[in-house]
């Protein structure tokens, strides 16, 4: 997959990043977020969520509930955690692959999607870096456009 960029950042930087990236988002984008457990994955989309609720509220971690679903004025964002999931099928099950048409889809542990993973997803992969405050973050799609939608966010 075509890697777009590559940022260390810490938890502050990658907070202002996840309120930047949100103002390019809207229905029908699906962010995967890849890495390790503690790599920062909740914490990106928790921002992300955050920039875009017309009123702040708690952001959970979909850990337990395995997915949390959030209305904007403009349309859901739905955060899912499918890392005990073990088929395709819970994840249609959950009713994901609908969402994906009309909702901003952040998801976490996409690997789980298999065959259900839709192309033109923007794929972030978080890595931690050796002295584990920070964390190497790439962006990269298989769809073009994401190049462009970034050019403002990736300062």
């Amino acid at each position: 997959m075509p890697e777009i960029a590559q940022i260390q950042v810490n938890e502050e930087t990658s907070a202002a990043l996840a309120a930047r990236l949100a103002h390019v988002l809207g229905p029908g984008d699906v962010l995967l977020l890849e890495g390790g457990i503690g790599a920062g994955k909740t914490h990106f989309a928790r921002h992300v969520i955050l920039a875009l609720l017309p009123d702040p509220e708690d952001i959970p971690s979909p850990t337990f509930t395995l997915v949390q679903v959030y209305d904007t004025p403009g349309f859901e964002i739905w955060h899912t955690d499918l890392y005990r999931l073990t088929s395709e099928d819970q994840v249609d099950e959950l009713g994901l692959v609908d969402a994906m048409d009309d909702a901003l889809c952040l998801v976490e542990w996409p690997d789980r999607l298999g065959d259900l993973t839709p192309k033109g997803a923007l794929v972030l992969s978080f890595e931690l870096v050796e002295d584990g405050a920070a964390r190497l973050l790439r962006f990269s799609s298989e769809e073009p456009a994401w190049q462009d939608r970034l050019q403002g966010v990736l300062l």
